[in-house]
């Protein structure tokens, strides 16, 4: 499997996020840090069963934890597999920021679904 992981950074007004990625055959493990530096935050995990993805959320979110959840399991359901994501924010996020890190990472992860 080549070009598994990835790491960017992206800026919305004067917020900015750390994004990173690693892409296993059966799922991936997001991380999305607010600043610079990765942290581990609030955890959910999102797995495909036979009716659909369920998700656990392992370590609660302060903030925008239905955020969390959708987009693990928007993840989970387009890889078929099992998706773990850990957010760590420092304020809420507005609708429009929380669109454009969904579909950037659904982005990212859609152009390398047929790659691993």
């Amino acid at each position: 499997m080549q070009n598994n992981k990835v790491e960017y950074n992206i800026r919305f007004d004067n917020r900015e996020f750390t994004i990173f990625i690693l892409k296993a055959s059966n799922g991936c493990f997001v991380s999305i840090s607010e600043g610079i530096t990765h942290r581990l935050g609030a955890l959910s995990v999102s797995v495909v069963g036979s009716v659909g993805a369920s998700t656990a959320r392992v370590i609660p979110s302060k903030y925008d934890s239905i955020f969390l959840d959708m987009l693990s399991q928007r993840i989970a359901s387009m890889l078929n597999g099992i998706c773990i994501i850990s957010m760590s924010i420092n304020a809420p996020l507005d609708a429009a920021v929380m669109k454009s890190i969904m579909n950037n990472i659904v982005a990212y992860l859609s152009d390398r679904s047929n790659a691993t």
